[in-house]
């Protein structure tokens, strides 16, 4: 039976394509039979793969230390390797694959690689994954654009070095655009560099769909080769995105499976034209939709800052974080992106009296937005988690507010008290405090109440903000909440806007 929103629009009736989220994925072991079998596997399976595994990453360490004997970080960069050096990559990748192989890999894989002369630069989606780093063993070892972080590490440093790697320091825009030109002279160069292996879309989605491609693999404008890679299995234990398993949940999961299918396919070559020459951009885009036709999966214009948009959320502990992402391309499907229609209504006495329960008619006329639009109607819907056809609209506000980049997280608070003032003057009782401080802060509702009652020296039963500030300025544990906002008025004044704190993350290649 259908839950009538007032207005008559009900989830089951709502005719509306569901917005994928690309960056979320869910596995459990769901069966009585799975975790049985998982239980066993752990116990007989897991150690002698795991035994074996750190084998061969040893024995490839140590060549890839003996290939970089006596090579300058400078050299490397400079020149490919040759001789000696060059036939212990070959050795690495058949130990790279054996490594596979004992980890339970079954990898197929269609069509042909293309030649460097053929394709300089072979570009992979969709990244899954961090065992997607395992096809370097498969094509030849090329070099990768990968963080500089990487490099440094002292487990996997070595092997990744000897790839002769573009490193990207992510938060440095010169390494960026030096970066952009070490791609183009290796794709251009006559000397025999390797080819290069590209992740365009620059994170790890649960491959639903294929985001924007980044342009730096399309800058050079030399042909490239798109390899799809695709995980058939009946139990997802491979995908690694920003809201799901921990990365070694999956590695346990994937290695207490009998096997996991990997298929990786070789695109023909796409040469592109004198106009995807000129235009990184549009080259990007067509060779996305030659990807997505083959993959079977649709095109959606997400990318790497949606992905720190969600991570700052997710930190925050803002409401609805992780749909967040999905929230912002409904609302610039409505046009509420450059209207701040949201802003506008917390300093207006236009707001509802209590937003904590309103209706999908009243969240349309407080947005201004139209009733009969499919993208007011998802907005609404993901809200409305118990399809009650009532939400809390002060979530909503404290989302879309909380996510903007040209607030910083004390802005965040301030919107948050404003938001729960149910006084409507500026004073926040325990239940609005709670609620502003447990949503922006990340604390818990004891912990809140406990600041509440330290906050109200007088017992006046309600603090301010000014009353906020003053007592956790004095607290070390506020201590890095001022700093972060700190920086961010000095990243203002030198860039001239306030960037959020930094929050790359590890699932950011």
């Amino acid at each position: 039976m259908s839950v009538k929103y007032t207005g008559g629009i009900s989830h089951e009736e709502c005719p509306t394509e569901e917005l994928l989220n690309p960056f979320v994925h869910r596995l459990e072991l769901e069966t009585t039979y799975e975790k049985i079998r998982t239980a066993i596997l752990t116990v007989v399976l897991l150690p002698i793969r795991v035994s074996i595994i750190c084998f061969f990453v040893i024995v490839g360490w140590i060549f890839a230390y003996i290939g970089l004997w006596g090579l300058s970080d400078e050299e490397l960069r400079q020149k490919p390797l040759d001789g000696w050096r060059k036939k212990l990559k070959h050795l690495i990748c058949i130990i790279g694959q054996n490594c596979l192989v004992a980890g339970g890999m079954n990898i197929s894989i269609k069509g042909r690689q293309a030649t460097k002369r053929e394709a300089p630069i072979l570009v992979a989606a969709p990244h899954s994954t961090f065992l997607d780093g395992g096809i370097v063993y498969l094509v030849g070892f090329p070099s990768m654009i990968c963080r500089r972080e990487s490099g440094a590490n002292n487990h996997i440093g070595k092997l990744i070095n000897f790839t002769q790697p573009v490193y990207v320091w992510r938060d440095d825009p010169n390494s960026r655009q030096n970066s952009i030109k070490e791609i183009i002279n290796r794709a251009t160069s006559d000397l025999d560099w390797p080819q290069i292996l590209i992740f365009p879309e620059g994170t790890c989605t649960n491959r639903s769909c294929l985001i924007t491609f980044k342009p730096g693999a399309f800058y050079p404008g030399v042909p490239i080769q798109p390899v799809c890679i695709r995980y058939p299995n009946k139990l997802d234990t491979v995908t690694w995105t920003w809201e799901g398993p921990s990365a070694w949940k999956l590695l346990w999961l994937t290695l207490t499976q009998p096997y996991s299918n990997c298929e990786i396919e070789f695109l023909p070559v796409y040469t592109p034209n004198e106009e995807e020459k000129r235009d990184s951009k549009l080259f990007a885009r067509n060779v996305r939709a030659v990807m997505a036709k083959a993959l079977g999966v649709p095109v959606i214009d997400y990318s790497y800052d949606d992905c720190l948009l969600m991570t700052r959320a997710k930190e925050m502990h803002l409401p609805y974080a992780p749909s967040l992402v999905e929230v912002n391309k409904l609302r610039d499907r409505l046009g509420l992106q450059n209207t701040k229609t949201e802003e506008t209504l917390i300093d207006s006495d236009s707001i509802c009296r209590d937003c904590s329960k309103i209706s999908y008619v009243e969240f349309v006329k407080l947005l201004n937005i139209p009733s009969n639009s499919p993208a007011s109607q998802q907005l609404f819907k993901i809200y409305d988690k118990e399809n009650s056809g009532l939400i809390d609209f002060r979530e909503y506000l404290l989302g879309v507010l909380g996510i903007e980049k040209d607030k910083n997280p004390l802005d965040v608070l301030r919107i948050a008290c404003k938001i729960y003032d149910s006084s409507g003057h500026g004073r926040l009782v325990k239940e609005d405090f709670c609620k502003a401080a447990c949503q922006t802060l990340a604390l818990s509702k004891e912990h809140a109440l406990e600041i509440f009652e330290q906050a109200d020296r007088n017992r006046l039963g309600y603090i301010t903000i000014e009353n906020f500030i003053n007592f956790a300025q004095k607290k070390a544990e506020f201590a890095s909440f001022f700093d972060i906002s700190s920086e961010e008025k000095k990243n203002s004044r030198m860039n001239g806007e306030i960037l959020g704190p930094n929050y790359h993350t590890k699932k950011v290649d």
